[in-house]
């Protein structure tokens, strides 16, 4: 039986941005896991223009390149880990973007959330991405990483350093993330 694929989704599209060394980091302790064939799409790469679709995407009658593409690779997807930065007490425009270009390919699949920020660890853009995610039919797990003072865990090459507390918190969210995807198989089959 083939695995679930788990999409990685950068949420940052920021110059400058640490979203990277961070999905880097989720992606590698997915892997580890075992229960995923995991995928990571970088936001940045994406480079999804405002909303420019003239259609309600319920209907998926799109008329750019850049949304059928988005759209394939969202749908075939099963989960997803969102890796977002706290501004402004919220997620950032980006990745709120990306997720309003589509609306039927997101249903019935489970979500993580890997935040991170200074005090608050982006726990305020977690609870945020839950309210959207769930009006898409996304089940957002309760388990999240949620990493404080995010510059204090980079190394002077900008990679992710973790720590035991964060390792366990991933290993807990894929745990339920896997659980949550073979629960909703059924309905992502209908």
């Amino acid at each position: 039986m083939a695995k679930s694929v788990l999409r990685i989704i950068i949420g940052s599209t920021r110059p400058g941005r640490i979203g990277p060394p961070i999905a880097e980091w989720i992606a590698e302790r997915a892997r580890e896991h075992g229960g995923f064939d995991v995928q990571v799409t970088d936001l940045a790469e994406l480079d999804l223009p405002l909303l420019d679709e003239p259609n309600h995407p319920r209907l998926r009658q799109y008329t750019k390149q850049h949304t059928r593409d988005w759209s394939a690779l969202v749908d075939a997807s099963d989960a997803f880990v969102f890796v977002t930065p706290e501004y402004n007490y919220g997620f950032n425009a980006a990745l709120k973007n990306a997720i309003d270009y589509l609306f039927l390919e997101w249903q019935h699949k489970a979500a993580g959330i890997v935040s991170y920020g200074g005090v608050a660890a982006g726990t305020r853009a977690t609870q945020m991405l839950k309210q959207v995610l769930t009006a898409l039919k996304v089940m957002p797990v309760p388990e999240a990483v949620n990493i404080p003072f995010v510059s204090q865990h980079l190394d002077e090459d900008k990679r992710f350093k973790s720590t035991e507390l964060i390792d366990a918190s991933a290993t807990a969210m894929l745990d339920e993330v896997q659980r949550w995807t073979e629960s909703l198989a059924a309905l992502r089959e209908k």
